[in-house]
């Protein structure tokens, strides 16, 4: 009986997880490129870490504009569409994923879906997020959508974010 039960834990746990971090190859560039439900750890593929770990290192968070920020994110819970193989993407995820650093944000709470140069993916309908450019950051409080940040910041990411409260 506790090896059943324990099977009935431990198989969604593997189905889960592989959905997650999904890869193809892309044809008009021949690498390796995200697709679907992904997290942080994705990134430490060296197919992706090295354009990751850069703009990560190089960007300067202003913590003065975080941290109004801290106070209003417990109810906030944020959708990110990327592709891995578009520049914006590459340059303005990892800044972002340092914000929500600092912010002490729980990684629980964002949703990071990766698409292919259609902005589609085979595993989700991403249709009602009505994407047309990649990076989209869309910030929700309690379910509804308070803003976005597309594409790249009008200010930074912090200020644009602020703006959202």
């Amino acid at each position: 009986m506790r090896a059943f039960l324990g099977l009935m834990i431990f198989v969604p746990l593997i189905i889960f997880a592989q959905d997650k971090n999904q890869t193809f190859i892309d044809e008009d560039s021949g690498k390796k490129m995200l697709t679907g439900y992904c997290t942080r750890e994705a990134f430490e593929d060296s197919a992706f870490s090295w354009w990751w770990n850069s703009e990560w290192e190089m960007y300067e968070v202003n913590d003065e504009t975080l941290a109004p920020l801290k106070e209003k994110m417990d109810a906030i819970t944020i959708t990110i569409v990327m592709g891995t193989w578009c520049s914006d993407s590459r340059r303005e995820v990892p800044r972002f994923y340092k914000i929500i650093e600092k912010l002490n944000f729980p990684e629980e709470k964002i949703k990071l879906i990766a698409v292919d140069r259609d902005k589609k993916t085979e595993s989700i309908d991403i249709e009602e997020l009505d994407i047309n450019f990649v990076p989209t950051f869309i910030l929700y409080r309690d379910g509804e959508e308070i803003g976005r940040i597309i594409e790249a910041p009008q200010e930074s990411l912090e200020i644009d974010m602020a703006n959202m409260f």
